[in-house]
């Protein structure tokens, strides 16, 4: 089998299509024959060495997070998935992989695809719905009624923010390019602002939760839009500010944490209707270095971008 991996921690022209052995699932573990791949920030991330405190020293590493595809073996203790479920979510966040033909996985960050749901839409959905979910839910408690201001509101974590806070009977103002408004306003997205020429810091509002999923606002600005007992959700979490975090209790840096409950739960949302990303481009797994390198140096598709196994 093949699959996108590096052999030292660097910049884009360290990826390689290399051929690789799949090891069996462990205990708690599922493989997955991969169908669609979904790109995120997080994958050149760590191939950059950003999180080598956790991901560690040992090469090759594979790439690649999110993904839907189909159970071909389960590991002892596993009782959730069987060999031929139709499944999507996550890769181990340490040893990744989903950028290949198969990807062993923990059974607890995967699971069932709807039937009404494609494989493709399924692929898109695990890392910015857990993202979404861990802030909203986990961390600010959102409740019904309540008002939240998501910056970054037409990306793929901006999106999911947006249509959960929605389901949850939250209503919405947010930020994001220009060419992008009419797509967030589409979403429910009620008084959105141009991010290159507003300035936030004069919004008369005031919010019960700030979500920076574009993870460019200011810790102070943050903090400034918020209510009296508000909550600022901080995407780019750094030492300083979980230090920070025990002292003000407002602030909440965001790690995401995949559970079973939220997958389930985006998977209903999705088989309703209520939650979607839209789809900008899909190529081969032979094109998807080049993909990924374009994205990386900042190339803008206005939705996600997918590598398809077969």
């Amino acid at each position: 089998m093949k699959r996108i991996q590096y052999h030292q921690y660097g910049g884009p022209e360290l990826m390689q299509l290399d051929d690789f052995e799949l090891a069996a699932p462990g205990k708690g573990e599922v493989t997955v024959k991969v169908k669609f791949v979904a790109i995120n920030p997080i994958d050149w991330k760590l191939r950059n060495g950003m999180m080598k405190i956790v991901t560690g020293n040992a090469f090759p590493r594979a790439m690649g997070m999110d993904f839907s595809g189909v159970v071909t073996a389960i590991g002892p203790d596993v009782t959730r998935f069987r060999p031929g479920d139709a499944v999507f979510g996550l890769a181990r966040f340490k040893e990744s992989g989903a950028l290949g033909q198969a990807v062993v996985t923990k059974e607890t960050f995967l699971a069932k695809k709807p039937d009404e749901i494609s494989f493709e839409d399924a692929a898109c959905m695990g890392t910015p719905g857990v993202t979404a979910w861990n802030g909203l839910v986990d961390k600010a408690k959102l409740k019904a009624g309540q008002l939240v201001f998501v910056n970054g509101c037409a990306g793929a974590v901006g999106e999911a923010a947006v249509q959960i806070a929605r389901i949850l009977g939250a209503s919405v103002e947010g930020s994001c390019s220009a060419g992008s408004m009419e797509r967030a306003r589409s979403l429910g997205v009620q008084a959105v602002y141009d991010y290159r020429t507003t300035d936030l810091g004069t919004l008369a509002e005031r919010f019960d939760v700030v979500y920076d999923t574009a993870a460019t606002m200011t810790t102070a600005m943050g903090l400034r839009l918020l209510q009296k007992d508000g909550v600022f959700l901080d995407l780019n979490p750094t030492p300083g500010k979980f230090i920070l975090s025990i002292f003000n209790r407002k602030l909440k840096p965001i790690v995401g944490t995949p559970r079973p409950d939220i997958l389930e739960r985006v998977a209903t949302e999705a088989r309703k209707g209520k939650f979607r990303l839209p789809i900008a481009r899909i190529v081969a797994l032979n094109e998807a270095i080049q993909l990924i390198s374009e994205l990386e140096a900042g190339l803008k598709l206005g939705g996600k971008c997918l590598v398809a196994m077969e």
